[in-house]
């Protein structure tokens, strides 16, 4: 069995009043449960960026492989530059969360993680539990949520004639 690593590294000074407040904001606009879930959004964008940094001495067609499959996931690229002054915020637009804030399924991000975690979350017709799903582009128009039955109205039992 594999030993599963940790996917993020803590921020070397803990208590950074700028860093704290920078986090707050970007936890209230994505609806994030904790800043763990910004830190790993930030490693991911490093390891992308590390990646790319080993790709510029590249030929053009390695460098063509990271771009298409970053161009999978929604992310605008059309060079190295593009991918190194990726940030955070836009590796976070394009969790599973944010998106159904964005195609009004939820009204607030808080209220779409709550939807995604009670399994009420359709991509491609199969129920997806993790607000951090990485929606890939062809997959952003077949989200849709699940259809409520089996819940019947006290009104509708009450109209019913009686014999």
């Amino acid at each position: 069995m594999k030993r599963k690593h940790k996917t993020y590294s803590k921020p070397k000074r803990p208590f950074d009043k700028i860093r704290i407040d920078e986090e707050a904001i970007i936890m209230k606009e994505f609806g994030l449960k904790n800043k763990k879930e910004i830190w790993k959004a930030d490693a991911r964008i490093k390891s992308i960026r590390e990646k790319a940094k080993k790709l510029i001495s590249a030929n053009p067609a390695e460098q063509q492989i990271l771009f298409n499959s970053l161009k999978k996931i929604g992310l605008k690229i059309d060079s190295i530059a593009d991918i190194l002054s990726l940030d955070k915020e836009d590796y976070l637009k394009r969790r599973l969360q944010t998106i159904l804030v964005s195609k009004k399924l939820a009204t607030t991000p808080k209220s779409a993680r709550q939807l995604i975690t009670h399994k009420k979350v359709l991509v491609d017709g199969e129920v997806v539990n993790s607000p951090s799903y990485i929606i890939p582009i062809e997959l952003e128009n077949k989200i849709s949520l699940k259809i409520m039955k089996g819940k019947i109205n006290k009104a509708d039992k009450t109209d019913k004639p009686k014999k």
